[in-house]
């Protein structure tokens, strides 16, 4: 039985590490083009509707200083005018973009800009009117299944298929970073089994190889987190792969095909003319 990989679907999330500046969310989309990743994936929210009420008024220090939790999701959100520029710069590097709502004007902004893909957060998962929403749009989807039991999961998923909305599920251990022996990618598996359907993997570790041994599993969608520093501030910046770390997770990912070969056993021309060094027997 010889192994098949077909090259993998990688995405770059961006979330909310641009710190709400669009110069530095520019930045984050051509580190992705040039690292060889497929998309790249911003989150959007209406933070008066998707901010609980227990956490508005909840002070935290920020790098503009001291300020209320609503005012901070505000001072790092992005509307139309920024989207509209980094819709136009996707364009232009031709790396695609998409974006998960937290909420459905959110979901109901996004129909706009004709995005080729939706996207569920593990944290709304069980926000049965912002998925039916989503399903309702017939668009591929990207299931996050972090923070959810295997009900959750049967439940999202039951509505997708109502819909006949196609959908792939991303594995996901939602922990910012997720400690390794956290990541228990054998659910890959498990889900694949149980729900006989494509199933990706979202990681929030801090290192590149549980990624390869994802899609050594079968995952052919990869999604990271990216940063261009991960001593930035923000919430997500450690749990995020940097230059490198991306640069090295497209490389070794593009190279398995080219590694795995055919299955074939040949003997190359090299082997023999080395075998004749060693060879003392007639």
């Amino acid at each position: 039985m010889k192994l098949k990989l077909k090259k993998p679907f990688l995405i770059a999330e961006i979330g909310i590490n641009h710190n709400g500046s669009l110069s530095l969310a520019k930045k984050l989309i051509q580190l992705a083009a040039d690292s060889g990743f497929d998309a790249v994936k911003f989150q959007k929210r209406e933070p008066n509707i998707s901010t609980p009420e227990d956490q508005k008024n909840k002070l935290r220090q920020t790098p503009w200083g001291e300020m209320s939790y609503l005012e901070y999701k505000k001072k790092i959100e992005f509307g139309d005018k920024e989207f509209r520029e980094i819709n136009k710069f996707c364009k232009k590097k031709k790396i695609t973009w998409f974006a998960s709502a937290w909420d459905v004007p959110s979901q109901n902004f996004l129909k706009k800009y004709k995005l080729k893909y939706n996207k569920v957060a593990s944290a709304m998962l069980t926000n049965i009117e912002l998925i039916e929403k989503i399903a309702d749009e017939k668009k591929l989807t990207f299931i996050s299944t972090g923070m959810s039991t295997l009900k959750d999961i049967s439940k999202a998923i039951k509505i997708f298929k109502n819909r006949k909305c196609k959908f792939v599920l991303m594995h996901c251990v939602s922990t910012y970073p997720c400690p390794i022996e956290n990541l228990n990618l054998n659910l890959i598996l498990t889900l694949k089994k149980k729900y006989k359907c494509e199933v990706g993997y979202s990681g929030h570790e801090s290192s590149v190889s549980p990624s390869i041994i994802a899609y050594m599993l079968g995952a052919r969608y990869i999604e990271r987190h990216i940063t261009l520093d991960r001593s930035m501030w923000g919430t997500d910046q450690a749990a995020s792969l940097s230059e490198n770390g991306m640069k090295n997770l497209s490389n070794i990912l593009n190279k398995s095909s080219l590694v795995l070969g055919d299955g074939v056993k040949r003997l190359s021309k090299q082997e023999k003319e080395l075998l004749k060094k060693f060879k003392y027997w007639k």
